[in-house]
C-alpha cells in the first residue's frame, strides 16, 4: 500500500498533466492574425479590389478573389493573350487612359463573370474579331477616346454592335476620310466591300509549253500541253484525291505548237499541229489504252499551223487552223463519220496567228488575227455552210491574239498586239469601237476568263510580267489587279478541277506555272 508522500507526487503529476493540455487546447482555439492579401507594388490592394498604376504588365501576384481590377497610365502597350487568366472571378475591368495599341485574340479569355470592361481613353485603332465573344455576361462596354480605323477590320464590330445586350456608349471613326466622325454604330454594313481575291502559286510543272488545252473524259479532267522542246503533247490527269496534275500519257511530235483534244461521239481525239513535219490527229484507243495516229492534215494547205480552235455548229464538229506561213491557208476541218475532212479555205497568205470562235445571237462568228492586216471576222452561212467574209476590225491593224468576252449585254474584243497597246474593243450594234488601251510591249498572248462572278484579264508580255486585270462593272474597263512573274507566256487558260479554280500559264522560256484563285475576306 502506497504511503501519503507517493500519493502527493501521483496528485501533483495529474496537475502538471491537466494545465499542459488547457495550455494546449488554448493555443489551437485560439485565432491567428489575419494575412495581408498579395500586392505588387504598384497597387494599392483589398481582398477583392486591385487598383494599379504605371504598371509594367498586368500584374500576376493579385490575390485570386479580386473581382474589380483597375489600370491606370500603364508602361506598356499591348495586352496579351490570357493577361487576365490568373483573376476568373473578375467582374469589373477598367483599362482607361492607357497607351494600349494592341489587344491579343485571346486576351480576355477566361473572363466568364466580367461584366463592366473599360478600354476608354487608349490608342486603338482597331480590334481583335470576336474579342468580346467570351463575356458571356458583359452588361456594359466603353471604347470611348480612340483612333478607330473603320475598315475591314472593324465590320465585325458594326455586326456585333448591331445585335449584343451589352451597352456600349457612343463610339466614332478616326478614319477613313469618308468615315470621321461617323458613329460606328450607325456605319451601313453594305459600305464594308471586304472580300476580295488574289492568285496564288499552286503547282509548278517542271517544263516549258506553248499551249494548254483542258478536257473532260469519261468523267475524268485531263489537261493538254504542247512541248516542243520535249517533242511530245503531254497529257497531264487531275488527280482529285492529291489535288494535283500528274503524268498520263505522251504523243510523240517533235515541234508541237498546238494539242488540241475534242470528244466526238464519246471517241477522244487530239489534233497535234506542229511547225515541221506535218501535223496529225490521234485518236485515244481504251482497249490498248494508249493514243494511236488516225489521219495526216495536208501539209500543203496547212504549211506552218499557230492555232487551233474547235466548234459544234448545227451539230457538226468543225476544227480550224490557223496558218501563220507565207503560202498556206487558214483551213476548216470537217468530222464525218470516221475522219476530219477538209472543208473550206478561210484566209490565204496572210501569216494568221490566232482564231477565235464567238457563238452569239445565233450566229456563228470566226474570227482570224494576223500579224499582217488587220483581224478578219467570217459570219457562217447556214444555206452555203460556209463561212463567209463579214468584215474586219480596222482599229488594230495587226493583232496576235483575238479573244471575246461578254459583260451584261455587250460583246467585248480584246486584241494584243507585239508592238503597240493592246486593244479592248465593244460591238456597237455595226462596229466595234475602242473602249481601252493597255500597254503590252512583246504580248503574244492574252485570255479573258469568269471566275465565280468576277471577270478578269491576263495579258503576257516577253519582257515583262504577266498583268492580271479585273473588269469593273461601274467604270466598263479593266483595272490592273495583280502581277505575276511568268516568263514569256505563250497562252493562259482557266480550268475549274472541283472546288479548285486554276489558271494555267504555259511558258515558252520557264516553267510552266499554275495558279489557284483564293477568295480572301479581309474581315476576317
Amino acid at each position: 500500500m502506497a504511503g501519503p508522500r507517493a500519493r502527493r507526487g501521483s496528485g501533483l503529476g495529474l496537475l502538471a498533466l491537466s494545465t499542459l493540455g488547457l495550455c494546449l487546447m488554448l493555443q489551437v482555439g485560439a485565432k491567428r492574425p489575419p494575412k495581408t492579401p498579395p500586392c505588387p507594388p504598384s497597387c494599392s490592394c483589398t481582398r477583392d479590389t486591385a487598383f494599379c498604376v504605371d504598371s509594367k504588365a498586368v500584374p500576376r501576384n493579385l490575390p485570386s478573389e479580386v473581382i474589380s481590377l483597375t489600370l491606370v497610365n500603364a508602361a506598356f502597350s499591348e495586352i496579351q493573350d490570357g493577361a487576365f487568366s490568373h483573376l476568373p472571378l473578375l467582374q469589373f475591368l477598367l483599362l482607361n487612359s492607357n497607351k494600349f495599341t494592341l489587344i491579343g485574340d485571346n486576351a480576355f479569355t477566361g473572363l466568364s463573370h466580367l461584366q463592366y470592361l473599360s478600354l476608354a481613353n487608349n490608342n486603338l485603332q482597331t480590334l481583335p474579331r470576336d474579342i468580346f465573344r467570351p463575356l458571356d455576361i458583359l452588361s456594359d462596354l466603353d471604347l470611348r477616346g480612340n483612333s478607330l480605323n473603320c475598315d475591314c477590320k472593324v465590320k465585325w464590330l458594326v455586326e456585333w454592335l448591331a445585335h449584343t445586350n451589352t451597352t456600349v456608349a457612343p463610339i466614332y471613326c478616326a478614319s477613313p476620310p469618308r468615315f470621321q466622325e461617323h458613329k460606328v454604330q450607325d456605319l451601313p454594313l453594305r459600305e464594308f466591300d471586304c472580300i476580295t481575291t488574289d492568285f496564288v502559286l499552286y503547282q509548278t510543272l517542271s517544263f516549258p509549253a506553248v499551249s494548254a488545252e483542258p478536257f473532260l473524259y469519261s468523267s475524268d479532267l485531263y489537261l493538254a500541253l504542247a512541248q516542243p522542246g520535249a517533242s511530245a503533247c503531254t497529257i497531264l490527269k487531275w488527280d482529285y484525291v492529291e489535288r494535283q496534275l500528274r503524268d498520263y500519257d505522251r504523243i510523240p511530235a517533235p515541234s508541237a505548237v498546238h494539242c488540241k483534244p475534242m470528244v466526238v461521239d464519246s471517241q477522244l481525239y487530239v489534233v497535234v499541229a506542229q511547225l515541221f513535219g506535218g501535223s496529225y490527229i490521234y485518236h485515244w484507243d481504251p482497249n490498248t489504252t494508249r493514243f494511236t495516229k488516225l489521219q495526216d492534215i495536208d501539209p500543203q494547205r496547212v504549211r506552218k499551223p499557230n492555232d487551233l480552235e474547235a466548234f459544234r455548229i448545227d451539230g457538226d464538229w468543225y476544227f480550224a487552223v490557223a496558218d501563220s506561213s507565207k503560202a498556206g491557208a487558214t483551213s476548216l476541218y470537217r468530222w464525218h463519220q470516221n475522219g476530219f475532212y477538209s472543208h473550206q479555205a478561210l484566209h490565204a497568205w496572210h501569216r494568221d496567228t490566232d482564231l477565235e470562235f464567238v457563238d452569239g445571237e445565233g450566229k456563228p462568228r470566226l474570227i482570224v488575227s494576223s500579224s499582217s492586216q488587220a483581224p478578219v471576222i467570217y459570219q457562217w452561212s447556214r444555206t452555203q455552210k460556209q463561212f463567209v467574209a463579214q468584215g474586219e476590225v480596222t482599229q488594230v491593224p495587226d493583232a496576235q491574239a483575238v479573244k471575246h468576252f461578254r459583260a451584261g449585254r455587250d460583246s467585248y474584243l480584246c486584241l494584243s498586239r507585239y508592238i503597240g497597246d493592246s486593244k479592248i474593243l465593244r460591238w456597237e450594234g455595226t462596229r466595234f469601237s475602242e473602249v481601252q488601251a493597255l500597254p503590252s510591249r512583246g504580248s503574244l498572248a492574252l485570255q479573258p476568263f469568269l471566275v465565280g462572278g468576277r471577270r478578269y484579264l491576263a495579258l503576257g508580255s516577253d519582257f515583262s510580267f504577266t498583268q492580271i486585270y479585273q473588269w469593273d462593272e461601274g467604270r466598263q474597263k479593266f483595272v490592273r489587279f495583280q502581277e505575276l512573274a511568268v516568263q514569256a507566256p505563250r497562252a493562259f487558260c482557266y480550268m475549274p478541277a472541283g472546288d479548285a479554280q486554276l489558271l494555267l500559264a504555259p511558258s515558252f522560256k520557264g516553267q510552266t506555272l499554275v495558279y489557284r484563285h483564293v477568295v480572301v475576306d479581309l474581315s476576317a
